[in-house]
């Protein structure tokens, strides 16, 4: 089957950037074929199937870098607290109770809600493993909804003193012997839904298990994703542990690398950033995360002038509410600009980068996807420019980062397949699924009980002090 996206605004975010006007797009199977006007590509292809997408913006899928797609059925819950009570009061707790019909719910809502913001490639980093068999169903969302990605078996195996909860701690050999078995079985070449590994973070780990983990990665070729600096806390943590940073500790011991994403990374110094970018380590930004969890703000300015390549997340649902990265890329542009008092330290046109052809790059893919090139995997992501919070469009750039709301995305192509077509899914049943979601939701938080956290009286945080917003433990 042929398709010929037909006359629309193409942001190709190839080498030189170019956008076109009233151009158009073959698809040959799972392939961008060419780019050229319509009457080039219908003469030459005339029983192709032609979409028309006059006043429309094509752009490449976007790349999510970084969610856990579990926390889906947590949005709303842990509503302004910092990383530590966050975790050990809400997510922990509820994480213990996950069953693999809660985790198969919360994916396959999440998958659909990121096709529909116009995602095409996801990282899911599902660490939760209170019992056997939470991955699989990840796995199953992915092949269902015809999303492209990398789902990384997480683990954690250590970390009672810091109050995470004995059910969700994992022996190493337990950890690594389940994630290799789902490599083996999942993971082929060109696959579009692969297999990787997702220690945790630096307080939840040892040094031999990510020496192991670094060796298990080299020897199955799997991708690499970890938090690193996230909060201070980490940085504390480590420092008493090790005499030195997280991403210190990791470029000793040999395990950076540019198969490892390492997300976050808001605590990093100029050290730190100078050893990512030695080892060609890429870094998962998630603006809306770090800022609703009050982590602080990263220097991600820094970051690209050094040269480390910087791709976009969502994070999970439970810390930023959603999957869109239409929030992402307005807020990774914003609060840069605020805090330095610089307009043009972050662009759109960088924002929109680090979406697509740089979120490829982070997760070693951009051969394969991140720009609109002939020869490319055909992921590409329609956006319906009529409404009015986009109208009128006099940059379709601008128009992408600073005007969308996320909910304009029309048509979604991965892997040359329609997998949404105005606006309606075609691969799986989403009226079942948000039903499915939503009663999975409620049985989640009443056996964890943790619905309580979205009934929260009403009150102003002025006034309000330290002490506060200092650690709690979760309710008995």
């Amino acid at each position: 089957m042929s398709i010929i996206l037909a006359d629309g605004w193409i942001v190709t975010m190839n080498p030189k950037r170019e956008v076109l006007d009233e151009a158009s797009i073959l698809v040959e199977g799972d392939r961008i074929a060419a780019v050229g006007t319509r009457a080039q590509l219908s003469a030459a292809n005339p029983h192709a199937e032609v979409i028309d997408c006059r006043g429309q913006i094509i752009i490449p899928g976007m790349v999510n870098t970084h969610t856990h797609l579990f926390q889906t059925l947590l949005k709303g819950l842990g509503d302004d607290r910092v990383l530590r009570d966050w975790f050990t009061c809400m997510t922990g707790p509820s994480a213990v109770e996950l069953t693999a019909e809660d985790v198969s719910a919360a994916a396959l809502h999440g998958c659909v809600e990121s096709i529909r913001s116009g995602v095409t490639s996801l990282v899911d980093f599902m660490y939760a493993h209170p019992r056997p068999g939470l991955t699989q169903p990840v796995i199953d969302a992915f092949e269902a909804t015809g999303i492209r990605g990398r789902v990384c078996r997480g683990f954690i195996t250590t970390g009672e003193e810091f109050d995470i909860p004995a059910a969700l701690i994992e022996t190493p050999d337990a950890a690594l012997a389940d994630a290799q078995r789902l490599m083996r079985s999942h993971n082929r070449a060109g696959g579009r839904v692969q297999v990787g590994l997702a220690p945790s973070m630096i307080w939840a780990l040892d040094e031999a298990t990510l020496r192991r983990t670094r060796a298990l990665a080299d020897e199955e070729r799997a991708f690499i994703t970890i938090h690193v600096a996230e909060t201070t806390f980490e940085i504390e943590q480590s420092q008493a542990r090790f005499r030195c940073t997280d991403t210190e500790l990791l470029s000793e011991i040999g395990f950076l690398g540019p198969d490892v994403l390492a997300v976050h990374c808001v605590q990093c110094a100029a050290r730190d950033i100078g050893l990512l970018r030695r080892h060609d380590t890429r870094v998962s930004h998630n603006p809306c995360s770090n800022m609703y969890l009050a982590s602080g703000l990263p220097p991600i300015p820094a970051m690209l002038e050094a040269g480390v390549t910087v791709g976009l997340g969502s994070d999970g649902p439970a810390s930023s509410n959603n999957h869109s990265l239409f929030q992402a890329m307005k807020f990774a542009a914003l609060i840069q600009k605020g805090f330095h008092r610089d307009p043009t330290i972050i662009t759109a046109e960088k924002a929109l980068e680090m979406a697509t052809i740089d979120g490829a790059r982070a997760i070693g893919l951009d051969h394969e996807i991140g720009s609109i090139e002939p020869g490319k995997k055909a992921d590409i992501a329609i956006v319906d420019t009529s409404g009015p919070a986009m109208a009128p469009v006099h940059h379709p750039v601008s128009a992408l980062v600073y005007s969308a709301l996320g909910h304009e995305v029309s048509t979604v192509l991965i892997d040359g397949r329609v997998v949404m077509r105005d606006g309606h899914m075609t691969t799986v049943d989403e009226g079942a699924v948000m039903a499915r979601s939503r009663r999975a939701a409620d049985s989640l938080t009443a056996r964890a009980k943790t619905a309580h956290f979205a009934r929260r009286p009403w009150r102003s945080s002025a006034g309000r002090s330290q002490a506060e917003h200092s650690t709690t433990r979760a309710p008995a």
